[in-house]
């Protein structure tokens, strides 16, 4: 049976409102019933009254690699902290920073957002600009040096990437991306 394309477009997408409420809820952390129905009342408002592009997903979670994803991210995130904070607290050394241009393998929207946002979260790093058609990603390097040079940044940049299509994309995507199939 088709839907009236009326009534397809005001559908609710319940894993979103969920999605919506658990950040809602966490944003202001406290777990309490008038934060959860808050919640669900925005998520719904967002998904009925925005108009979102749905973003194509052809891939599967791999729950190890998802894993090992975050396990890095988080020591990256630290280890990046601390290289900042060091490098504040040198009073005579003038970082050279640079903008520079990776080119990504995948050409999924999805993977490009998240290896955007995964590298401008770590310290040092920013995305400036992000070329969807071509997936070129261009960020700002805050010390090259102490990066290793800027083919230290792009190895970093596209190691990035490979955990995110080892953890997310399907088979078919990792093989056109030039990556290893591993279980």
């Amino acid at each position: 049976m088709s839907l009236h394309p009326r009534r397809a477009r005001n559908r609710i997408a319940w894993g979103t409102v969920v999605w919506l409420t658990v950040v809602w809820v966490l944003l202001w952390g406290d777990l309490t019933i008038g934060n959860v129905l808050a919640g669900v009342l925005i998520g719904v408002a967002v998904t009925t009254g925005l108009r979102m592009t749905p973003i194509a997903f052809h891939g599967h979670v791999r729950p190890l690699r998802v894993v090992a994803l975050f396990a890095r991210f988080a020591v990256d995130l630290v280890r990046a902290s601390f290289e900042v904070s060091l490098l504040a607290l040198r009073p005579r050394h003038t970082p050279r920073g640079a903008v520079i241009g990776v080119q990504l393998r995948s050409h999924s929207d999805l993977y490009l957002t998240m290896t955007a946002e995964l590298c401008s979260l770590v310290p040092g790093s920013l995305v400036v600009e992000a070329h969807r058609l071509t997936g070129m990603l261009y960020l700002h390097v805050l010390d090259v040096e102490q990066s290793g040079g800027i083919e230290a940044a792009r190895r970093s940049v596209l190691d990035q990437e490979a955990r995110v299509l080892r953890a997310f994309a399907s088979d078919a995507e990792l093989a056109a991306a030039g990556l290893e199939v591993r279980a």
